[in-house]
């Protein structure tokens, strides 16, 4: 079945790529410190490196280097500490469904402190956070009882 649609897609002169699934998770990015991206983008965080995170939009890439990662916090809010950095959407405040946010802070090639906070999706939450503790070597802040919850289910 799938030889079948991969034959298919070739046909139509679509790439292969296409038809393969990128790596990665889809995750939102809320706000941030690095330029690379505009809020509220949806973007890849891929953690299949051994030694850094990607995340890309399009041709548009972001490498950090896991041993460069010194804060990871789940919570269903976003934290405060980098509420400075990051702007939220009044509508994301007054929303009633569970949003569920990973706040990664690490240093970037100049020495300087950088945060981004992404909105992960319910399905993929459990993943993201294994995959980033066993990666970072770093446990995961939980910043509230009902995140501790949804985190460690």
């Amino acid at each position: 079945m799938l030889r079948t649609l991969i034959v298919v897609l070739a046909g139509l002169g679509l790439p292969l790529a296409l038809a393969a699934a990128e790596p990665g998770f889809k995750t939102e990015l809320v706000g941030g410190t690095p330029g690379e991206f505009p809020t509220k983008t949806i973007i890849r965080l891929d953690l299949s490196d051994g030694q850094t995170m990607l995340l890309r939009v399009g041709k548009t890439e972001l490498r950090v280097s896991y041993q460069k990662v010194n804060t990871l916090e789940y919570g269903q809010t976003v934290s405060r500490r980098y509420a400075a950095a990051v702007l939220i959407s009044p509508v994301l405040l007054l929303s009633k469904s569970r949003k569920h946010f990973v706040t990664l802070g690490f240093t970037d090639a100049e020495g300087k402190q950088q945060a981004l906070v992404l909105r992960v999706d319910k399905g993929d939450i459990r993943s993201v956070l294994a995959g980033l503790e066993a990666r970072t070597g770093r446990r995961v802040e939980f910043l509230d009882d009902d995140a501790r919850k949804a985190g460690k289910g």
